[in-house]
């Protein structure tokens, strides 16, 4: 049997010590440009590869993260997902993704053994259903646990984009038009950023002594924003509409064309997330926008602080931000 290379082949082959070929492994930064490469060259000649259960052993630490994820199909949590993978892959972690068919405490129970039994060094939660925080709040996971978009627990550490003050943003953007009719198209209430944003929509339009009775659920696909949008262009009583996430509102934008109904000169629309296409719907559609990557860094700062020792559980906050385009305009 053939042996495999070993960190002494690589150092012996570049002319360098094992303690240089292990600093490059580990990507450590005091290492010249030159040893780096002469390295990285005797790395792939000889096709060496980490022994990372090995090295697991002996520093009791994989460098690795679980993911718990849900609802990976919708724009938000699969970009919070990648923000969190990219974070941990600059701090150095792998990550591990376990994503959740249904969500419950026995699917969420087998998931946390599943990573324990991967030896991860701490999961990341990010499953935006209400019940979530309750229930990992209950299990004994033994390692240190961020979600993401709620506020942290005591067994539960928590990072989240500051919904309510996006919803607030849109609105209050719409009232400083001369909007006074102002609807909300909602995600499902039983998502933690929906409930939200719809707060945060109520919550502006009572502030300025405004009705907020013109609110429809959807279910976060452009599908059900066009059906939503039929029934407002039925009983056009809004001049504004305030939409839960940017699918949501690309089907709003073609049901109102459907029906005569020009954005923004009868209707303007305020979308949420800023996914890449939406600055390219006819018209360029206003929107809160999350910052996915800032979400990432913020969540693997407060894992690299519980696995440094930190104690006690914190909340770390990302502000959205109001991105003006062509989809607002004040009423006729």
């Amino acid at each position: 049997m053939v042996r495999r290379p070993r960190l002494e082949d690589v150092a012996e082959l570049a002319g360098v010590s094992h303690q240089t070929v292990s600093r490059v492994v580990n990507c450590h930064p005091n290492v010249s440009k030159g040893t780096r490469e002469k390295v990285e060259a005797a790395i792939a000649q000889l096709g060496y590869r980490r022994n990372s259960a090995a090295r697991s052993l002996v520093t009791r630490r994989s460098q690795t993260i679980g993911v718990l994820a849900s609802e990976l199909s919708q724009y938000g949590p699969a970009n919070t997902l990648l923000g969190v993978e990219r974070a941990a892959r600059d701090a150095g972690y792998f990550v591990r993704v376990a994503a959740l068919r249904e969500v419950n405490r026995d699917a969420i129970l087998a998931a946390v053994r599943h990573f324990l039994d991967q030896s991860v060094e701490g999961i990341v939660v990010i499953v935006p259903h209400l019940e979530m925080p309750a229930a990992l709040a209950e299990l004994p996971i033994g390692v240190p646990v961020v979600a993401v978009g709620t506020t942290g627990t005591d067994a539960v550490g928590g990072v989240k984009v500051d919904q309510r003050r996006g919803a607030e943003l849109a609105v209050k953007h719409l009232i400083g038009q001369g909007h006074v009719r102002i609807g909300h198209v909602a995600g499902p209430q039983d998502w933690i950023d929906a409930v939200a944003r719809a707060d945060g929509w109520r919550g502006a339009l009572d502030a300025a002594g405004l009705d907020a009775d013109l609110m429809f659920e959807g279910d976060w696909s452009a599908g059900s924003g066009y059906e939503i949008g039929r029934k407002v262009a039925a009983s056009p009583r809004a001049t504004a509409l305030f939409v839960g996430n940017d699918q949501m509102a690309l089907g709003v934008l073609r049901a109102l064309n459907e029906a005569g109904i020009k954005v923004p000169e009868d209707v303007s629309v305020v979308g949420f997330d800023d996914q890449p296409e939406a600055g390219y719907f006819s018209p360029p559609l206003t929107v809160v926008r999350q910052d996915f990557e800032e979400l990432g860094r913020r969540c693997m700062d407060l894992m690299l602080r519980a696995l440094d020792g930190a104690e006690g559980s914190q909340t770390l906050v990302v502000e959205p931000e109001l991105v003006l385009r062509s989809s607002t305009a004040p009423p006729a």
